[in-house]
């Protein structure tokens, strides 16, 4: 085959009409060898001779979409120096954007003699490795009526985020075909869409979906990686969440799915993982990064270069100091936006990516270049701010420009309704929006993306069935997994036929659901959780891409699905509950019924809450009037609306608790909205005394606009 000179942008593979320009970053290579496939698999070698800016590149006349490619890098053998070249292994493109094969195990992947960390191996591992394909870009994002696709742009203030796992949410829906479930397509099925739409969702979170490596301690073991946080391919869809055979339709059942998500109103945000890559430590294969540029890739030890440094507790972190993984992250989020039209990103781990040199620094390098990219920075960033190196917990503490996944909410609020003492004042602070953590910065109740549970941890169904965790199903005798759960499983440890129980149990659900969804900021569902989704008490299904974790549609809890759809329309149609602005306590004028302040927190006999009632340690009930009279900057012109009055009524204690509802210059009236165990009746009038059951929640609107 011939080779041209070709140029030494973009990086990847770049196809034209005439052929395919190929380009490889290796700063430390001492020659490049560009290997092309046939559809027989035999392996032709055309050497890059080009080489600009460490670019290695070259242009291949007739290569066209579907072509199947790799890379063979020459270099030195050095581990002791970071220099891991071994021409033997054929390395996936970091660029791919479409990924064919899967990683067969053995000696072959490996660059070193197993068992000799330091003895170089050179088995060839082309028949055992994934290989790059060349795709067209080329795409109708236009709907039948000729509207080009720009996707929902929700506010965040609108958004209700639903966090779904590809295969998960769809293996087992009944109404999907069965050659289309666990797939892209699927998660676009009418069936599921109207599901999501029902529920009031407005963006679906997919967890990992980046070309991702099947462990081998998990295959041999039985097991699969599910959730799929070992990236090895940061521009490739996942191959085996498509249900066509060709790498090419991949990517287009991606877009397809996007463009329907977006007809129908629904935002995709992709949960991404640049903070580490599927190589693992330095006893790990070499599929890609390690053989192209170990040392420009990855941290390694300053003291012992054949080492690496690991704050994801994965084997290795993702070099951000050096400029070419910065552009590789941030060449691959703006093609998920540009090409693949996605809305967002959730960072995994994304304080790893903060560690420029050592500690987390908010005015690192790759926050600059987010902060600066007219791409990147007009879609939703979200970060999981935290890792496992030193100070890596930071909530609260990334740029303005950032939401992040608030941790501290989802542990107040498991601590208020399983009844811990003094939780009060702290439980107040995250159901209006967290300003003791975001208020400092310029940032807004949006900041704080509310969470209860999340893949990582029970499920909500288990957060009130279960008190320790059973993983005993991941083969690490139970050892895995967070074993501090703020759970409580009321009285009986998992399954029971027990009605009292079970029926505490349906509360529970009901509470942790009312709390997230009326609560300030950015409520996001973990899917299966509005129907009653149980993993058994594995907290950490990472292992179990199986009946264990998939959703089980045919047991739908069909009234709890009726539930969450109620609170999702209520928050939907009340701005009162969705805030641009944090609480100030100040007064707002409500026409002629006088002045109240925005919020006014109560005690059950109906008086204001005093210092002392914050402090006792002892207070497992509490009020809240919402004022609706006047909410700043709620409405697309910037001028402030006009609400219904909200009173909320929580009993995290073990009895039940009669609250006097407030005088008449609250409401004359209140209306029951959402009652989490049964209210003796519709309406209230003011100064009514109401019983609320222990461990429950009551929430009342006032029905005229004051």
């Amino acid at each position: 085959m011939e080779i041209w000179p070709g140029k030494n942008h973009p990086l990847g593979a770049s196809v034209d009409r005439d052929g395919t320009n190929f380009a490889l970053f290796s700063e430390d290579a001492t020659a490049v060898t560009l290997c092309l496939f046939d559809a027989d698999g035999a392996e032709s070698q055309l050497s890059l001779t080009e080489v600009d800016g460490y670019v290695w590149h070259g242009y291949v006349p007739g290569a066209g979409q579907g072509q199947r490619y790799g890379f063979r890098v020459d270099g030195p053998w050095e581990p002791a120096n970071g220099l891991r070249f071994n021409r033997a292994k054929l390395l996936l493109d970091p660029y791919a954007k479409g990924v064919e094969g899967a990683v067969e195990w053995g000696q072959e992947v490996f660059a070193y003699q197993l068992g000799e960390p330091l003895l170089r191996n050179d088995a060839d591992s082309a028949a055992h490795s994934y290989r790059g394909v060349v795709v067209d870009d080329a795409f109708d994002w236009n709907s039948a009526d000729g509207t080009p696709d720009r996707g929902p742009d929700i506010p965040y203030h609108q958004s209700v985020i639903y966090e779904a796992h590809v295969k998960g949410l769809t293996q087992l829906h009944p109404d999907v075909p069965e050659e289309l479930r666990g797939s892209y397509a699927a998660v676009a099925h009418p069936a599921v869409v109207a599901h999501l739409k029902k529920l009031g969702v407005t963006a679906v979170e997919l967890m990992p979906v980046h070309q991702f490596v099947q462990d081998e301690r998990l295959l041999e073991q039985g097991l699969r990686n599910y959730w799929g946080y070992n990236t090895i391919g940061f521009f490739a869809p996942h191959n085996e969440y498509a249900a066509t055979a060709d790498p090419c339709d991949h990517v287009r059942e991606f877009k397809t799915m996007v463009k329907e998500l977006h007809r129908n109103g629904l935002e995709v945000i992709l949960d991404v993982v640049y903070n580490h890559t599927a190589e693992g430590n330095h006893l790990g294969p070499t599929l890609s990064f390690r053989g192209i540029d170990n040392a420009a890739y990855y941290r390694l030890q300053e003291e012992n270069k054949e080492q690496y440094l690991d704050y994801t507790g994965t084997g290795n972190s993702l070099n951000v100091r050096s400029p070419h993984s910065l552009q590789l992250i941030m060449d691959s989020l703006r093609y998920w936006v540009s090409e693949m039209h996605v809305d967002g990103f959730r960072f995994d781990l994304a304080a790893t990516l903060a560690r420029e040199f050592y500690d987390v620094d908010k005015l690192s390098s790759f926050f600059d270049m987010v902060q600066q990219d007219p791409i990147v920075s007009r879609v939703k960033l979200i970060a999981e701010p935290w890792d496992l190196g030193p100070g890596g917990y930071q909530v609260g503490n990334f740029p303005p420009q950032w939401t992040e996944w608030n941790g501290k909410f989802r542990d107040t609020v498991r601590d208020f309704w399983r009844g811990e003492p003094s939780t009060l004042g702290e439980f107040a602070a995250r159901l209006t929006g967290s300003s003791d953590l975001y208020g400092h910065s310029g940032r807004r109740p949006v900041a704080s993306i509310n969470f209860v549970t999340a893949h990582d941890g029970f499920t909500l169904a288990d957060l009130v069935s279960y008190n320790d965790k059973h993983n005993e199903a991941n083969g690490e005798e139970n050892r895995d997994g967070e074993s501090h759960n703020r759970s409580w499983n009321h009285g009986v440890e998992g399954p029971t036929s027990d009605p009292a129980v079970l029926e505490l149990r349906a509360r529970g659900q009901r509470n942790f659901l009312t709390t997230l969804l009326l609560s300030q900021g950015v409520p996001m569902l973990l899917h299966g959780d509005e129907l009653g989704r149980s993993q058994q008490g594995n907290n950490n299904g990472y292992a179990q891409d199986s009946a264990l974790t998939w959703i089980d549609w045919e047991h739908a809890d069909s009234a709890l699905i009726d539930f969450v759809s109620a609170l999702g329309a209520l928050r939907k149609a009340h701005p009162v509950f969705r805030r641009r602005r944090f609480f100030d306590g100040r007064p707002v004028e409500r026409g002629d019924d006088g002045a109240l302040p925005d919020i006014v927190w109560l005690r059950p006999d109906a008086a204001a809450m005093a210092p002392a009632d914050w402090d006792n340690g002892f207070g497992r009930s509490i009020g809240v009037f919402l004022n609706g009279g006047g909410i700043p900057d709620c409405d697309t012109k910037g001028q402030p609306v006009v609400d219904d009055c909200f009173l909320m009524l929580f009993n995290g204690g073990d009895g039940p608790v009669d609250f006097t509802l407030p005088a008449e210059d609250y409401s004359t009236r209140w209306v029951v909205e959402i009652h989490t165990n049964g209210v003796s009746a519709s309406e209230f009038s003011a100064g009514a005394v109401v019983g609320v059951a222990a461990h429950s929640v009551l929430v009342l609107r006032a029905p005229e606009r004051n």
